[in-house]
């Protein structure tokens, strides 16, 4: 399924039970897509004594990433803003845990050498995570340590040009601007909608993007999120300008961010992500050049082969 829409990686943000069949496939050579295995933050250590025990797998299966949870989402009105929603005086979302368990386990976890990638949509959990990232950095000491915050879709202005100065990677899922721009003013207002989803903010102020899908919840279709990245054309065609469109990026943004960028959210970038000599043959194949084409079509272009390992895994049926 995913192979016929062009992935051949995915970071999975999955339990233990997730990577022992994942581990069980790879043992009998079903795995044919690279996955970086990501486990539940709050059980750092157990990560860190499989790592000490086993290492960090092999090129195919890779883990050494925990993912945890800040706020709840923006359609359930469970994402933590500073200031309520639209018209429900005092309901600002909430935090699904505290700061001082999310300050210890990332804490714990970057001192085990660990990556942190952990859920916030909302400001205010944008903010607090950012708080928390830049408070450990400091006490740990430098080292390269690839923080991320997953979707990261309403940012307060002043905390825009705080990615790039922590170097937090925004690791966010362009579909979702097509699809929550339908209704998304009506709960947090115009003004916080004007930096929703913002990809040209934070490319201009240096900050790392690492682009994704969030499958199950959005389409599992990098070209589906290109095509949503560049014009922003919501889902119910009522902004052909695009929503918010100061905040479109260019195609060869939105392509480095499916592939150069997000091998490098995942420690891959010296094997993955770009057609590169001595690295490994993952390719996708279309049957057209998206860049010779308007901005509107590419939702129509199509994968005509995917090779992971220099291996055909997917080949479309000649209509």
């Amino acid at each position: 399924y995913l192979s016929a829409r062009g992935v051949t990686a995915v970071h999975h943000m999955g339990s233990w039970e997730d990577l022992a069949a994942l581990r069980l496939a790879e043992a009998r050579r079903l795995l044919n897509i690279r996955v970086y295995a990501l486990t539940p933050l709050p059980e750092w250590k157990r990560l860190a004594d499989e790592i000490e025990l086993a290492g960090r797998g092999t090129t195919m299966l890779r883990i050494g990433g925990l993912k945890g949870f800040v706020d709840g989402s923006l359609g359930s009105r469970t994402a933590a803003f500073l200031t309520p929603f639209e018209g429900a005086e005092g309901d600002r979302g909430l935090l699904v845990n505290s700061a001082d368990d999310l300050y210890a386990w990332t804490k714990g976890a970057d001192a085990a050498g660990l990556q942190v990638a952990v859920h916030a949509i909302g400001d205010r959990a944008i903010r607090l995570q950012l708080d928390v990232f830049q408070r450990v950095a400091e006490e740990n000491g430098p080292r390269d340590r690839r923080f991320r915050i997953e979707h990261a879709q309403h940012i307060h202005p002043k905390d825009i040009e705080r990615f790039a100065e922590l170097d937090v990677i925004a690791s966010v899922q362009p579909y979702h601007a097509i699809d929550d721009g339908r209704w998304a003013e009506a709960v947090i207002g115009r003004q916080r909608s004007q930096t929703t989803y913002a990809f040209r903010s934070l490319l201009d102020s240096g900050a790392r993007l690492a682009l994704g899908s969030d499958w199950f919840v959005a389409p599992p279709a990098p070209l589906a999120g290109m095509y949503a990245a560049v014009t922003r054309r919501t889902l119910d065609g009522k902004h052909p300008d695009g929503w918010v469109p100061s905040e479109k990026i260019s195609l060869e943004e939105a392509m480095r961010g499916y592939t150069i960028g997000a091998a490098y959210a995942g420690w891959m970038e010296s094997e993955i992500g770009s057609l590169t000599p001595g690295k490994q043959a993952d390719l996708v194949i279309l049957d057209r050049d998206p860049f010779t084409m308007p901005a509107d079509q590419l939702r129509d272009v199509r994968v005509v082969r995917t090779i992971v390992a220099g291996v055909t895994v997917f080949e479309r049926q000649r209509d």
